[in-house]
């Protein structure tokens, strides 16, 4: 495939398909700290001073602090640690009016606190006295993320003053409400600025993180140092340069970074991580020719610690065959013998409930065996149950016979009501037996037949078209184009700024993979690969350039009982 344009530096600040993290300068923080009169809301101990710091990218955006009368007196010994006394606050105003307003405040944030568990207790508790609605808070600790961070070589023990030293706060905690939340600020910049370091760069990998990652692991940060901040495949390898996993990113690498820090805690990666010796990385022009090569390497490499798309051969079709008396039997391959497929049906076991479906509907042979246009042999317990026109001993002839047939292949191909209505119907009776296992296994069965036949019907749609050019302006500003050919990407790449468009894709057409069709409704591609071409092209903003052929799906074909699947587990 050709990129036919240079990548834009801003892909730089788009996530990747694999990171649904949120980037740590985009997530706004609520830090909060609390002076109460004692240790225990438990006991009875009241809130005296909220305050807060809200920040984003490193920006104050704003500050809260209020005095909180608690209606109780102030111990002496809290007194003299805050310097809050008794009138101080007995002009200020009660819990029931400072709570609402911080929450005001804090609203849309994360809340963060030095000891979350001591702030964000004194909070909810006093929210439920007061009947009020909690928001839905995501909360972070700095003293646990400190823990993990900040060795005891560098600071005595983990407290916001030891810390606030560490990191060479701007404000010294006092034990006032502002100016240790304003200090909390600082150590939380300076612990995702340490973090940052080690590939954490989302709020879900801060929250996760935590000192339990091999040492190994740690030291094959360097892996990374050449990968580009780029769209693209990354491939671990190990010693002899065999492929062990295979993955896509629109920042490759920020993403390969992270497998080395404790945010990867999937236990597999972790064992991959092990052996891997060396990373390799391939840009793309396009998060959609990202996602072809994945499926192709994987396909093409069968990387161990890749779980799904390495075996895109094993699939099962299920065939209408053409011989005098034909039947329906599932196959591993399309052979050129003018048949018709459905699928490919990912299991077996789909490929039969489909098959038992069709022979629910459609009283046609069962056996296996190739008869002449005369055939003369006993028929079998099928016949005798009425499910079989047993040409087997003549009871039917070539054209009643033909004519169920054709029904049948009407019902693969365009048109699946006939078994639809009856299975519903089926169901509907065993449902009003309470025979409710027998109905459920009736509706698996529709259901895998539905499954197959709209796939069918919905790859054939796009790879009987030669060619196909589309365009859709991506998140960044860009016109992304790609060239699809009997269902296969051809060509990728994104049109410079200032080109000429129309000569731009032209050139692209023009350098775009040659495909030759093979057979079947997946004649140069695999079902994955097109369905998540089509998945592109059905998205919002697609633009057709130029369509080579018909791209149609029958009218009354399958997709219209696609909503039967909601009932299927």
């Amino acid at each position: 495939m050709d990129h036919a344009a240079a990548l834009d530096p801003r892909w730089e600040d788009q996530r990747s398909f694999d990171e649904l993290g949120r980037p740590l300068r985009d997530v706004t923080f609520c830090v909060v700290d609390l002076e109460t009169t004692g240790g225990s809301v438990g006991d009875g101990d009241m809130i005296t001073e909220i305050g807060a710091v809200k920040v984003r990218g490193g920006e104050v955006l704003g500050e809260f602090q209020t005095l909180v009368n608690p209606h109780t007196s102030i111990p002496a010994f809290i007194a003299v640690l805050t310097g809050i006394t008794n009138r101080m606050v007995a002009d200020a105003p009660p819990i029931r009016a400072a709570l609402p307003a911080f929450l005001e405040f804090a609203a849309g944030s994360v809340l963060v606190a030095h000891n979350a568990r001591f702030d964000v207790g004194f909070l909810r508790h006093f929210a439920r006295e007061q009947d009020l609605a909690w928001p839905d808070f995501e909360v972070l600790d700095t003293v646990k993320l400190a823990r993990h961070v900040v060795s005891r070589d560098e600071a005595p023990n983990h407290k916001l003053s030891s810390l606030a030293r560490v990191f060479r706060a701007s404000t010294t905690p006092n034990h006032r409400a502002l100016e240790d939340a304003r200090a909390t600020v600082d150590v939380l910049h300076g612990l995702m600025e340490r973090l940052g370091g080690l590939g954490v760069h989302t709020l879900e990998e801060l929250q996760g993180y935590s000192s339990k990652v091999a040492a190994a692991s740690r030291r094959k940060r360097h892996l990374a140092d050449e990968l580009p901040h780029a769209p693209g495949v990354y491939l671990f390898r190990d010693e002899r340069e065999r492929v062990l996993y295979v993955g896509t990113s629109r920042d490759l690498r920020r993403r390969v970074r992270s497998y080395f820090t404790a945010s990867e805690k999937r236990t597999r990666i972790g064992q991959m991580v092990q052996l891997a010796t060396s990373v390799t990385g391939i840009e793309c022009a396009t998060p959609l020719e990202a996602e072809v090569r994945e499926l192709r390497l994987i396909a093409e490499h069968k990387p161990p610690y890749n779980r799904r798309s390495r075996h895109p051969e094993k699939v099962t079709w299920l065939k209408l065959t053409r011989e005098p008396w034909p039947r329906l039997s599932l196959v591993k391959r399309v052979l050129d013998d003018d048949a018709d497929y459905v699928g490919p049906f990912s299991s077996r076991s789909s490929a039969e409930g489909s098959l038992e479906a069709l022979h629910e509907v459609f009283p046609i042979r069962q056996c296996n065996e190739r008869f002449g246009r005369r055939p003369s042999r006993s028929a079998c317990a099928l016949a005798e149950m009425h499910r079989c026109l047993a040409p087997c001993d003549g009871s039917v002839d070539e054209q009643s016979y033909g004519a169920v047939v054709r029904q049948l292949q009407d019902t693969l191909l365009r048109r699946p009501d006939d078994v639809v209505d009856l299975v519903h119907a089926r169901m509907s009776a065993l449902a009003d037996q309470e025979r409710f296992e027998e109905a459920a296994h009736q509706r698996d069965r529709l259901a895998d037949f539905i499954r197959g036949a709209a796939r069918t019907q919905r790859l054939a749609a796009l790879t009987g078209c030669p060619e196909v050019i589309a365009v859709r302006r991506e998140d960044d500003g860009r016109w992304a184009v790609h060239v699809v050919r009997h269902g296969r990407l051809a060509a990728a790449g994104t049109i410079p700024p200032g080109a000429d468009a129309v000569a731009w894709v032209e050139a692209l057409r023009l350098t775009a993979e040659t495909v030759v069709p093979a057979l079947g409704p997946t004649p140069a591609a695999t079902a994955e690969e097109t369905e998540r071409i089509l998945r592109w092209l059905e998205a919002p903003g697609v633009r057709l350039v130029d369509v080579v052929g018909e791209w149609t799906c029958p009218v009354q074909g399958a997709a219209r009982h696609v909503p039967v699947l909601a009932a299927a587990p």
